[in-house]
């Protein structure tokens, strides 16, 4: 073992030591979470006469798990399926229970956890910590503990906790409690805090310590420019962002919207590429039973989702982006404009996934060649190298290689760079300084 992939591998091993101690201590999403949830794709249609394929019911919930078994998503790590608002009566019962609508849900909830067990599925809730959820149904502030433990008597095992119609200045002490109120149900419950998306300023040290995931950014729209505005937000706050997610904890920027109507096949790529670099949770908003195969292939990607649920942890960082024509770095000098690339340290430690983005929508391919170096592939030891969505095998490549690629207009190149562990060494190279980003 070379001196510099040892202290890799202390530096990693730390890491996650400290992730264990400073995380969330129910023993939850020690990997990105999977699944499906509703909102993105069927908001809150509550019309059942009009529009019973796609009204928010205990029908839809049924069906979309019924698909994930039969359609391979639960193999592939896809296991939650997740309620978001929309699902309850406009007032809570006279003892103050929350009431699923009785006509969308007329078997209750309960009904819904035990149809999801016995097919191996979880089943995730809805809550506002506000006096009203988003859209109008009854909040959970003065409820927070009677609200803990009727989801428990439910038997869910997921809660996304939302903070329409609350106050900024109350969110840490509200999204706190609750967080303690789950766990003393005794009960597995998956804590998704959107404490973030409403407040700026909010403490990820202490959302670290009582959430597993949390909403950081606005709802994700069905369309090609919300999936790069993500991105963007992701690029510009990496040092916040990427410090703060591991086993445990988890930036979430929204749901995947790969196969609606709003990106093409490539594009659908990106997005599921991109979230694997973030290491974000996986969950899909889409119409499972009338999904097109080559999006249904993309979401299936079985080394995609290796990527995605890498037990290191690490969330991935930018490595060079192209803010404009001007070509004065090493990179620019190689490639068109609109390109960018991201890095993921994967297992086994000193392992990279790669992504080469290209945000240029020029009716042509743009060509990509670098050296592994130059994307922090340093070790002696070399790579195999490998392209993610097309399985194309680079084979073994030693850090002075060079790599070439096409990607077609928005559209991305993933590869996986192995590390070696046999005995052949190449000569060693300096690692290249990275860029001011």
């Amino acid at each position: 073992m070379t001196q510099q992939y040892g202290f890799v591998v202390i530096a990693a091993v730390i890491a996650i030591l400290v992730q264990a101690v400073l995380s969330t201590n129910n023993g939850l999403a020690r990997t990105p979470p999977m699944g499906w949830m509703n909102w993105e794709r069927y908001r809150c249609i509550i019309d059942c006469e009009q529009q019973p394929d796609s009204c928010i019911s205990e029908k839809l919930f049924m069906q979309m798990a019924d698909h994930m078994v039969a359609d391979g998503y639960k193999e592939a790590g896809y296991e939650y399926v997740a309620i978001d608002d929309c699902w309850a009566m406009k007032n809570r019962a006279s003892d103050g229970s929350l009431v699923a609508d009785t006509k969308r849900f007329p078997h209750g909830i309960k009904f819904l956890s035990d149809y999801m067990h016995a097919r191996g599925l979880k089943l995730a809730i809805y809550g506002d910590f506000g006096n009203y959820t988003c859209g109008g149904y009854p909040g959970s502030q003065y409820y927070l503990k009677q609200d803990a433990d009727l989801f428990a008597e439910w038997e869910v095992d997921g809660l996304k906790f939302d903070g329409c119609y609350s106050k900024v200045a109350d969110m840490q002490s509200g999204y706190v409690e609750m967080g303690k109120w789950l766990n003393n149900t005794g009960r597995p419950i998956q804590y998704s805090c959107s404490w973030p998306a409403y407040d700026s300023k909010a403490n990820y040290t202490v959302l670290r310590e009582h959430c597993n995931m949390w909403r950081m950014y606005g709802d994700i729209q069905d369309s090609w420019d919300d999936v790069l505005d993500i991105v963007d937000y992701y690029y510009k706050n990496t040092d916040v962002l990427q410090p703060i997610a591991g086993p445990g904890n988890w930036n979430d920027p929204d749901m995947l919207i790969i196969g609606d109507f709003g990106l093409s096949y490539d594009q659908a790529k990106v997005q599921m590429a991109m979230w694997a670099i973030f290491a974000a949770p996986l969950y899909m908003s889409n119409d499972l039973r009338n999904i097109r195969p080559e999006f249904r292939d993309i979401l299936l990607n079985k080394k995609v989702i290796a990527i995605s649920q890498d037990p290191l942890g690490i969330q991935g960082k930018p490595l060079f982006k192209q803010p404009s024509t001007v070509r004065s770095r090493p990179l620019e000098r190689a490639t068109a404009h609109g390109l960018e690339v991201w890095s993921r340290p994967v297992s086994p430690v000193g392992s990279f996934a790669v992504v080469v983005l290209n945000r240029n929508n020029q009716g042509t391919p743009q060509v990509f060649t670098t050296a592994l170096k130059d994307l922090g592939l340093t070790s002696k030891r070399g790579y195999h190298v490998e392209e993610v969505f097309t399985d194309k095998d680079y084979g073994f490549m030693a850090p002075n290689d060079t790599f070439t690629c096409y990607i077609n207009p928005t559209g991305v190149v993933m590869i996986t760079a192995t590390i070696q562990n046999g005995k052949k060494e190449f000569v060693a190279v300096k690692p290249h300084k990275p860029w001011k980003i």
